[in-house]
């Protein structure tokens, strides 16, 4: 059972709440799948303010955060926007949309409050965006631990970019970062004259290589169902991903793109609400995308980020219709998708696939991925999955370069 926390600050009145607070309570409920019918996913649907008054409302509830005579003065209201307790939660929403954490819409050009309030959509800004980015971040990094998590550790030095401190003899090729001090130490006795290449030492240093990244995010029917929403924590490794190269890693790229009965780039301020559907797994569509988007870069690495639950069910025609077989891996299908891997080999691609699902023929699958692509393959979890994805990363930052 979940501790409940009570906070008795607010047991009096809820006004002082901050917006950063209450957008950290919230944050679940702005990733999640609570507007969309696990059994008839719309991609489509969009929040509206009422979605969002739900959202808060639960969260207050959830933390004991309402006193317990304005709990009961809504339950027995016929519109819990009339009592005390609504009014206080539409100011909460009024100053969520003027610190700019969120924007209201207005559907068919409806606006100066014309209409219900409720029918209102609302959107993310930039602010908020960042904000989740942060957050998601700084939760997964925690859950690491300091002694792994806390710096950009790698197995490979190299000489230029980064100092360590850490000393070795040059070699052909090094970058020339000289110490001088233990330089002038092998040739003081001897003479500069007599001074040789072995006498040469030199700091080591970190080289971040620079990337271009994709993500592949699996939104198929799946991934909501069973009893479990894996999509979710995806979006969250997701934004978390960004906010990471944006604020560690500037000269890298990261572009997401969403998969399904067919495939489509999704810019990262429209990832957070991005909804599971349609239905099957167009793999090939994720992985042509990826490559058309990794084509336009130029960076020392290109990778591809695949998270997924399904083996691949869906294929694009060359006259765009949908080939769809959700049983078994049809042999059609597969060997599209591995021609699609094989062209990410062979322009020098990394694929590396992270696992939400043990399913047999998917295990399969991707094992021959990674194979082609010289990838790797993670069998994880809605629980652990940013953990593998940002450390798998970072340590592919590093190369060497002597």
């Amino acid at each position: 059972m979940a501790r409940v926390t009570r906070y008795s600050k607010f047991e009096g009145e809820l006004d002082q709440l901050e917006s950063s607070e209450l957008m950290q309570m919230i944050q679940e409920a702005l990733l999640g799948q609570g507007m969309n019918d696990p059994y008839d996913p719309d991609p489509d649907a969009r929040p509206s303010m009422d979605d969002l008054f739900d959202a808060i409302l639960q969260a207050l509830a959830e933390r004991n955060m309402i006193p317990e005579e304005q709990l009961m003065e809504a339950m027995q209201a016929d519109d819990i926007r009339e009592t005390g307790l609504g009014q206080q939660i539409q100011r909460l929403m009024d100053k969520l949309q003027q610190d700019g954490f969120i924007r209201k819409e207005f559907e068919d050009g409806e606006g100066g409050g014309a209409g219900d309030p409720g029918d209102a959509k609302f959107q993310l800004t930039d602010k908020s965006i960042d904000f989740l980015g942060y957050k998601s971040l700084r939760d997964l990094m925690g859950g690491l631990g300091r002694s792994s998590a806390g710096s950009h550790d790698t197995r490979e030095y190299a000489s230029g970019v980064e100092m360590t401190g850490e000393l070795k003899g040059y070699e052909f090729g090094d970058t020339m970062n000289l110490d001088t001090t233990a330089t002038l130490g092998n040739v003081i006795s001897k003479g500069f004259d007599n001074l040789e290449e072995s006498d040469l030492v030199i700091r080591q240093a970190e080289y971040n290589s620079s990337a271009a990244t994709v993500v592949l995010l699996d939104c198929s029917h799946s991934m909501i169902l069973y009893g479990e929403d894996r999509f979710t924590p995806a979006k969250q490794v997701a934004l978390a991903l960004a906010h990471l190269i944006r604020t560690q890693y500037p000269g890298d790229t990261v572009k997401f793109v969403l998969f399904h009965d067919s495939a489509e780039e999704v810019p990262v301020g429209k990832l957070a609400q991005a909804q599971i559907g349609p239905y099957h797994t167009n793999t090939a569509g994720g992985l042509r995308l990826a490559q058309q988007l990794l084509k336009r870069e130029n960076k020392d690495m290109k990778q591809i980020v695949m998270i997924t639950d399904g083996k691949p069910s869906a294929l694009t025609l060359p006259d765009g219709r949908i080939y769809k077989n959700a049983y078994g891996l049809d042999p059609y299908v597969l060997g599209a998708t591995l021609r699609e891997v094989a062209n990410c080999r062979r322009s020098g691609i990394q694929v590396n696939t992270f696992m939400l699902a043990r399913d047999p023929d998917l295990v399969g699958f991707v094992r021959r991925v990674s194979e082609m692509t010289r990838g790797k393959a993670y069998f994880t979890t809605p629980h652990n999955i940013g953990q593998y994805v940002l450390m798998d990363f970072m340590t592919n930052k590093t190369k060497m370069i002597n």
